[in-house]
């Protein structure tokens, strides 16, 4: 059968699926629902005669899915088309779990290299490294191969074998490995400890399937430490993810039957009030939750409604503003639909959902909020809080920004290069609390960057160059051609000396990146606790019990001023 026939046929076919489902709609609803019914007609006919009469061959299903995507843009952006190719990805968003040998890869040059194996999976048991690049994965040369496809020769039913050839550092051939893919399970809770011995830390990073049960888990260890006197959770850059998984999540700190957050929508018998379910572990502990811009979804329900409960203080940035609540519909030949069908509003009565979808910071947050869409709501204790987009924090605090010059090491890869290096050289490190990257190991560092040609550009003079073009282009150039020289060499940045001046923040960089290639994800967490702006503040607030017990609106009268224990060595 020639394309243009079997086109044909599939027209036929989309066309009579589509005048049964209008003739159902004209049966079954009034008058209200023509324009639906006139619309699918109308979409019927235009690709009838586009796939019948159209100069060049059509793809009826690139056409079908590109519309699909276009209608879709017109609403907000979590309402998606998920087609059978991304069932599995989305699986792993909302069960945490997929087929593979367990770890981290990226792009660097023509080939992929093992960014991070995880511990305990295939990658790590089979002596796959950090900085491993993959040559071949069952005899096919991954020269040039797309991320994702790379991606897809790793993946696969847990229990099968594949063969990769590696490139190391420091090894003249190729080696060859042997794995057996398993069920890969990564953990909603990466690392908890203590961070004194008085306050634990329990690091929360999705929200998929038992994250409750993981972080309930390690709060009752956490809990066997008799001088657990506060709880840091962290949210920060958590995305989210399902919905009941943030109601027991609260519950942990939350009495038995208490209104955490409700849904409500366009269909009314989908509207729901969530309770918590279950006995708390502790509902006394003082709590401290930390979110960023990242903070999203599920970690702004367990945020908001502990603020709005007056059961935590919150420290960071505003965060996301996601209060939508998505539905997952089964469609035709295995594809779905992500459907946006209801908003959250957490126990003061507000919903933490942007207003304005267009205007968000670069990277997708909450941007300007006019006053005049802003309401005011009150928590259980009467302080006030608003809407109109995120949770905004008790003790807002700057977002961490790195200096050019640590960006460009980092995006050049010249630190995670670095740490391959550094770990061929050596066998083992001392543990994270008293590793640390001394002036030799930077001054080595230095060498190593100075070896590699490494250039970059500074934003102003990113910004300078840009204004000159301007400037040539509207032929004012020359009338201030001193004045741009001089500022070009003003603005102008020196390696060595940027790598002088930001010493202590690359060797944070380094020292993270080395920890995770000894002691995993737990390594990273560790050094990056070391000097953490956030957790510092929760520690400082714990140790003043009246600030504490003020900001969540609590009468302070007696209660002592002094910290109940040792502030953090600085």
């Amino acid at each position: 059968m020639s394309r243009k026939r079997l086109n044909r046929k599939i027209t036929v076919i989309a066309g009579i699926a589509i005048i049964t489902v209008s003739s159902l709609f004209l049966i079954s609803f009034s008058n209200d629902d023509f324009k639906l019914v006139k619309s699918l007609e109308i979409y019927y006919s235009l690709f009838r005669e586009l796939n019948l009469f159209y100069v060049d061959e059509t793809n009826p299903e690139k056409l079908v899915e590109n519309s699909i995507k276009g209608m879709l843009k017109e609403l907000d952006p979590y309402t998606t088309y998920i087609p059978e190719s991304d069932r599995e990805n989305f699986n792993f968003m909302t069960t945490g779990q997929y087929g593979g040998i367990g770890a981290l890869i990226r792009r660097n040059g023509e080939y992929a290299i093992i960014a991070e194996p995880y511990e305990g999976f295939p990658a790590t048991k089979a002596g796959l490294k950090a900085g491993d690049t993959i040559i071949s994965i069952d005899g096919k040369s991954m020269n040039n191969v797309e991320i994702s496809k790379i991606s897809d020769h790793l993946k696969g039913k847990p229990n099968t074998s594949l063969e990769m050839v590696i490139r190391r550092y420091n090894h003249l051939a190729p080696i060859k490995k042997s794995l057996i893919r398993e069920k890969i399970t990564i953990n909603n809770v990466p690392y908890f400890g203590m961070l004194n011995d008085h306050v634990g830390y329990i690091r929360l990073a999705n929200f998929t399937t038992g994250a409750a049960q993981e972080t309930k888990s390690a709060l009752l260890e956490l809990k066997e430490n008799s001088g657990l006197e506060a709880m840091v959770l962290d949210l920060r850059d958590n995305p989210g993810g399902l919905l009941i998984e943030a109601v027991d999540v609260s519950n942990l700190f939350v009495k038995q039957g208490q209104e955490i957050v409700s849904t409500r929508g366009r269909v009314k018998q989908w509207d729901q009030v969530y309770h918590t379910r279950f006995m708390p572990v502790d509902t006394s502990i003082r709590i401290s939750v930390l979110v960023s811009r990242g903070s999203a979804s599920a970690s702004e329900i367990v945020a908001g409604s502990l603020q709005d409960l007056d059961r935590a203080i919150i420290i960071g940035q505003r965060t996301y503003g996601k209060g939508l609540v998505q539905t997952t519909r089964e469609l035709s030949y295995n594809t779905r639909l992500k459907v946006t069908t209801a908003k959250y509003y957490i126990p003061s009565g507000r919903c933490i959902q942007a207003l304005d979808y267009s205007h968000r910071n670069e990277d997708g947050s909450v941007g300007v909020i006019p006053d005049s869409l802003i309401s005011e709501y009150q928590t259980n204790n009467g302080r006030k809080v608003y809407d109109g987009g995120g949770i905004q924090p008790d003790f807002p605090i700057d977002q961490l920004t790195l200096s050019q010059v640590t960006i460009a090491l980092l995006t050049q890869s010249l630190i995670f290069n670095y740490a391959t290096i550094f770990t061929a050289r050596h066998d083992s490190i001392a543990s994270i609390d008293n590793f640390e990257i001394t002036d030799r190991i930077y001054d080595d560092f230095r060498s190593y960057v100075s070896s590699r040609d490494f250039t970059y550009n500074t934003r102003s003079e990113e910004s300078l160059k840009k204004l000159i073009e301007t400037a040539k282009r509207e032929k004012y150039y020359d009338l201030a051609a001193d004045e741009f020289s001089e500022l070009d060499q003003k603005l102008a940045h020196d390696n060595e000396k940027d790598m002088n001046n930001f010493k202590e923040e690359i060797k944070q960089m380094l020292k993270e990146e080395i920890a995770v290639r000894y002691y995993f994800q737990k390594g990273r967490m560790q050094a990056i606790l070391e000097k953490d702006m956030g957790v510092d503040k929760a520690i400082e607030v714990f140790g003043q019990p009246n600030t504490y017990l003020s900001t969540l609106g609590e009468r302070t009268a007696g209660i002592e001023a002094r910290s109940p224990y040792p502030q953090k060595a600085e």
